[in-house]
């Protein structure tokens, strides 16, 4: 089982809102909700979605300014959704820094090849390969599935997000500090949190999780994910 990317929903209309979260869910996607963009916010921060899904049609704002507020912060991928059907709108929301949109009604498989397009573009975009290998691991940063000796290891969404973070950094340390606040949107003074993930990441990926060749520590700086010959 791979581990699941979370996207976030902003839609107002709360029974397509149900049925996109059903449909992504249904896709192997993590599938979370907003119908205002202050929820959205709050959505954001604590699930720190992979891509969003957003109706630029919103209750309380306008998604425009909530895409620009977005990309001041970070390069989440964002599809619009949107009734409107005019050039100059789509235009518009693409120079906000869209990823991309479909217009409603649309179809669902479209909508998800659409959105499978923008998270591919966003591993891509950020310099990293679409796969990693290393050692007897492989770990597609695209598909979100890690194999060991070609057998598909379950990983926990944050267990992953380490793993990935380790990945696209091949060979270099991570601090402590920077996987805690990419992982979990802050950065605690206390590292035991991590070192928990990290043995468990150990336990899965590792051939002797006592003696750890993969993802070694960088005693009081952090971890890094050692670039190995493939097995």
């Amino acid at each position: 089982m791979s581990a699941e990317a979370t996207i976030l929903v902003i839609e107002d209309d709360a029974a397509l809102l149900r049925s996109l979260v059903v449909t992504l869910k249904a896709a192997g996607f993590r599938a979370c909700g907003a119908e205002s963009l202050a929820e959205a916010r709050r959505a954001r921060a604590h699930y720190r979605p992979a891509a969003l899904l957003l109706d630029l049609g919103m209750p309380d704002g306008d998604g425009l300014d909530f895409i620009a507020e977005v990309r001041a912060s970070d390069l989440t991928p964002i599809v619009v959704l949107t009734a409107r059907d005019a050039e100059a709108l789509k235009v518009r929301a693409l120079d906000a820094g869209a990823d991309d949109y479909v217009t409603k009604p649309f179809g669902l498989e479209e909508l998800l090849a659409r959105l499978r397009a923008a998270l591919r573009h966003a591993v891509q975009a950020g310099g990293s390969a679409p796969k990693v290998q290393t050692g007897p691991v492989q770990i597609d940063l695209v598909a979100r599935v890690v194999r060991r000796d070609g057998a598909e290891i379950d990983l926990s969404p944050k267990e992953f997000e380490i793993l990935a973070l380790l990945a696209a950094q091949l060979g270099k340390v991570v601090r402590h500090q920077d996987l805690l606040k990419a992982v979990w949107g802050f950065e605690r003074a206390d590292i035991q949190y991590l070192r928990v993930y990290v043995s468990q990441l150990r336990a899965k990926i590792e051939r002797n999780s006592s003696e750890p060749r993969l993802i070694v520590s960088d005693p009081g700086v952090g971890y890094r994910l050692m670039a190995l010959p493939a097995e």
